[in-house]
């Protein structure tokens, strides 16, 4: 297939190194002309995942020249971005396919809500599961999950992307699929948190089993199936981010509970930690829906400063206090 990946990334690049060795034809866009350039001469992602060659059936050009050409559309942007980026695409896009992890923080909204607002005349659905960048660039065997409401673009999209390293199954649930791949990495934070305060494992353990429950109901009032929250796209992709160091948003915790303030933490990984934002937006989703989430109250008041670490892990143990004062 001619498959084209935005995103100049860590996992837009190690998406495009796993569709370029299944044999297809590879454009990866960016929005900075000397990452795209350096791309172009060197063949290799310095910058976000250095070390691996990228195939040559793998060509780069800049986002603003994107003229959708291609017969699938891989969105591998932070989450942020998405919303102005699908709104300068052009071209028509028959099949995107998000795998930004996220969720718009003024709205609150689904990524794929995001992008079927701006490209209506699209087929949109997500690719989820535990897959670190790092680790997929390597060939490291993992499993991910292609959610569509048909069928037969679910099978597609699979197809597109299986290889032996990287397996494949498919589904409809979209909105319990992205938003278990958005949820977790603010619990990932929470378990970086965890270990830079210096609690055992009991603690993270008690700490990602609260937080997968919260995102359970959250996701079962927002008309996802609880079992999806206990596949890859859920209890998968929390394991592998809230127990690697791989993960930007388990090393951003893990400086919070260090003493960094959050523009020191965030400055240290030099990338986007895409929990930070989506702490906001699930507050704001737990609101709408009438779901109780102390523990995502916890952390997002932990990021923005309203509590230290060590007054939220307090506050959780004692739960006679409510946090309706720290999620303000």
């Amino acid at each position: 297939m001619k498959v084209t990946v935005l995103g100049s990334g860590s996992w837009g690049t190690a998406l495009t190194i796993l569709l370029a060795r299944n044999g297809h034809e590879v454009c990866l866009l960016g929005r900075d002309p000397d990452e795209i350039g350096s791309l172009n001469a060197l063949r290799e992602n310095i910058r976000y995942l250095g070390g691996f060659a990228i195939p040559g059936n793998v060509s780069f050009g800049l986002l603003s020249e994107y003229s959708g050409d291609s017969e699938m559309c891989v969105i591998a942007v932070p989450s942020g971005a998405v919303r102005s980026v699908v709104q300068g695409l052009k071209g028509s896009h028959s099949l995107v396919v998000l795998c930004s992890k996220g969720l718009e923080s003024s709205s609150g909204k689904l990524m794929t809500e995001v992008v079927s607002e701006v490209l209506t005349d699209s087929e949109v659905g997500a690719l989820s599961g535990p897959n670190l960048a790092m680790e997929i660039a390597r060939g490291v065997p993992t499993l991910a999950i292609s959610a569509f409401s048909k069928r037969a673009t679910a099978e597609l999209v699979r197809d597109t992307f299986i290889s032996g390293a990287f397996r494949v199954s498919i589904g409809d649930d979209i909105v319990g699929v992205e938003l278990a791949g958005a949820l977790k990495n603010v619990l990932a934070i929470g378990a970086g948190l965890s270990d830079g305060l210096g609690f055992g494992d009991n603690t993270k353990g008690a700490f990602l089993s609260r937080g997968l429950m919260e995102m359970a109901k959250l996701g079962s009032a927002m008309g996802a199936r609880p079992e999806t929250f206990l596949g890859p796209a859920g209890v998968g992709d929390l394991f592998a981010t809230a127990a690697s160091t791989l993960s930007r948003n388990y090393r951003l915790g893990r400086s919070l509970a260090e003493g960094a303030t959050l523009r020191e933490a965030q400055d240290q990984l030099g990338q986007v930690a895409e929990g930070v934002p989506t702490s906001e937006a699930t507050i704001l989703l737990a609101r709408k829906y009438g779901v109780e989430t102390p523990v995502f109250g916890a952390v997002e008041a932990v990021i923005r400063g309203r509590v230290t670490a060590h007054q939220a892990v307090t506050l959780l143990m004692d739960r006679v206090s409510r946090f309706e004062d720290f999620i303000g």
